[in-house]
């Protein structure tokens, strides 16, 4: 029996895992990560870095971020504390939900993480104070390939749970897409 199940989301390649927990009278231990397993079910994933990010105020937004064709990376996302509404955007322009978006809603301790593929963008908003995020990433961080799309971008016309507050200036200045926009071709 696999230590987690993966189920796959609306948009090809976007799937949320849910970790097998164990019980006994000490605790719980659930593994967040293997990468022999998620080959088995057919999801390569190599993990190159690991990031962790805490967001101090309810209803603050990061994202949305990518790294272009030239460092592509997917992404697993675990809630380590809160809540998070997460956001996944396909950038692939040959995938039939090119520019399509879907959120799953993390919590701490609900044994469930967001695997999102190369080609797609991704952000969230925090739905209490102090929600803390695990990102493991199959890619180095590249600041010359990386990117970011807008959240209100009407376009994508995400529906945010709560107001958009307290995006940093890297964020609030991404870009609407416009016709030229490309997506990201792997």
């Amino acid at each position: 029996m696999s230590e987690f199940s993966l189920k796959q989301l609306p948009l090809a390649g976007l799937f949320s895992v849910q970790h097998k927990r164990f019980e006994d009278q000490r605790g719980h231990f659930a593994r967040l990560f293997c990468e022999g397993s998620l080959k088995a079910f057919g999801a390569e994933f190599h993990i190159r870095q690991i990031n962790h990010s805490c967001t101090r105020e309810k209803g603050s937004v990061r994202g949305l971020h990518y790294q272009n064709a030239n460092a592509p990376e997917a992404k697993l996302i675990t809630c380590l504390r809160g809540e998070v509404w997460d956001v996944a955007v396909d950038l692939r322009p040959d995938s039939e939900t090119f520019l399509h978006w879907h959120a799953e809603h993390l919590k701490a301790g609900d044994g469930r993480s967001l695997l999102i593929p190369a080609g797609f963008a991704h952000g969230f908003q925090t739905l209490t104070e102090d929600a803390e995020l695990l990102y493991l990433h199959s890619a180095d961080y590249a600041p010359e390939h990386e990117a970011g799309l807008s959240v209100n971008d009407p376009r994508l016309a995400i529906a945010w749970p709560l107001p958009v507050n307290n995006l940093s200036a890297r964020d609030s200045s991404h870009p609407a897409l416009d016709q030229h926009f490309a997506g990201v071709r792997l």
